[in-house]
């Protein structure tokens, strides 16, 4: 089955603009079917949940649906699907929630590596109650964090272990199987942060032994929410703060308030989306929904081989993403100059491609990047070879401009 990047790109009305977006780690593009979803959610009649009326009943649809869907692309248990604001809010609810359960003495284990969502509210958490917060540490100079680098912080008191299954900042994807077991067999819930993994290859929440799964819709193509998945007979087990009124089945205990119907609806139309990408595909959608993000997965890491062949022909340009298993993710720098004078003589170009830290402040630390961190360039599944060659003719023009 061939992808057809064209066909791809045709979808996303943004792209006409004329940018080559090499930003999507931050935020994708849109699909018109996706922003077409919200806007006839917002325009039909609806209310909330119900079976009385039509508006009750759509509304009601719209969440199964949406968990279904949503329980397709992670291969996950839709009666698990938790839908929020953000990562970073479920995230702190779900600290909130599990600290209740943990005493002085208790460890939490969190990697240098992550995006401070996935650091900071479990640090927190455990300051709260006096629990220890072990950091497990990756290698700087390869980018690797490895099963056997948290194995070093993990004992018989973890309670859990909050790890990336890629790093948003330089791609890094550790071997979140077989942390997951080290986290079982002590005997501690295992979460995963799978924000920037989701939007580049296929998601199976059991093969990676995840009790939890955090991603976020709008990375890739969808609506600005986020997503929690969570094992069924874990989320059963634990009390989260609620109003006294208001659902205490599972997974609606966790979501406070009403849902935003037209995200949830968008939500569900970027899944069906990622299953339409190889239109000879066939199957349930669990199955199209793994062949696609197959072809994404290949697409993007032919892109990326050609893209760090010619930057390693540039002697002024360091690499940070070095890992053996990364997403197509790259952290770069140029010497002499910094990386927000590369961000913007980019940005005159429309080559769209940030410069900062990104929220993962411990791994630019590590990187001796301090806060500033560097220019990230994210590939991305409407990514086209046109779109690299105009980042290099940026990145190589900037370069000369200083000679």
């Amino acid at each position: 089955m061939t992808y057809d990047v064209e066909a791809v790109r045709a979808q996303f009305p943004s792209l006409a603009a004329g940018a080559a977006h090499f930003d999507g780690p931050g935020g994708s593009q849109v699909p018109s079917r996706v922003a077409e979803a919200v806007r006839a959610t917002l325009s039909s009649p609806i209310s909330n949940r119900g079976s009385l009326n039509p508006a009750e009943r759509r509304a009601d649809e719209i969440v199964h649906t949406a968990r279904q869907a949503m329980a397709g692309l992670l291969g996950a248990d839709a009666h698990g699907i938790v839908f929020g604001r953000s990562m970073t809010q479920l995230t702190y609810d779900f600290a909130r929630t599990l600290s209740k359960g943990w005493v002085a003495g208790d460890e939490v284990v969190v990697t240098r590596l992550d995006h401070d969502a996935n650091i900071r509210p479990w640090v927190q958490a455990a300051e709260a109650v006096g629990a220890t917060v072990r950091w497990a540490e990756f290698d700087a100079t390869t980018g690797e964090l490895t099963a056997a680098d948290v194995a070093e912080v993990v004992s018989d008191r973890t309670r859990l272990v909050a790890v990336t299954a890629a790093s948003n900042l330089i791609g890094t994807r550790p071997d979140v199987q077989e942390i997951g077991r080290l986290a079982h067999r002590a005997g501690a819930l295992f979460y995963v942060d799978g924000v920037h993994f989701t939007p580049h290859a296929p998601v199976d929440m059991d093969a990676m032994g995840a009790d939890l799964f955090a991603c976020s819709p709008y990375k890739f193509f969808g609506p600005h929410c986020g997503v929690v998945a969570g094992r069924p007979e874990v989320l059963e087990q634990l009390a989260p703060d609620k109003l006294l009124p208001s659902s205490n089945v599972v997974p609606e205990r966790f979501e406070l308030g009403t849902l935003p119907y037209e995200l949830m609806a968008g939500t569900t139309a970027v899944v069906e989306f990622i299953a339409s990408l190889l239109p000879e595909a066939t199957g349930e959608l669990r199955d199209r929904v793994v062949a696609s993000m197959d072809a994404i997965e290949a697409h993007e890491d032919a892109l990326l081989q050609r893209l760090e062949g010619e930057l390693a022909g540039l002697p002024e340009i360091t690499l940070y993403s070095k890992a053996q298993r990364r997403t197509p993710t790259l952290l770069l720098s140029v010497d002499g100059r910094t990386s927000v004078e590369l961000a913007e003589h980019l940005a005159e170009l429309d080559v769209n491609a940030p410069a900062d830290s990104f929220y993962a402040l411990e791994a630019s630390r590590r990187l001796g990047l301090g806060d500033e961190g560097a220019l990230r360039v994210g590939l991305a599944p409407y990514t086209s070879d046109s779109d690299v060659d105009r980042l290099l003719g940026g990145i190589t023009s900037f370069i000369g401009r200083r000679a």
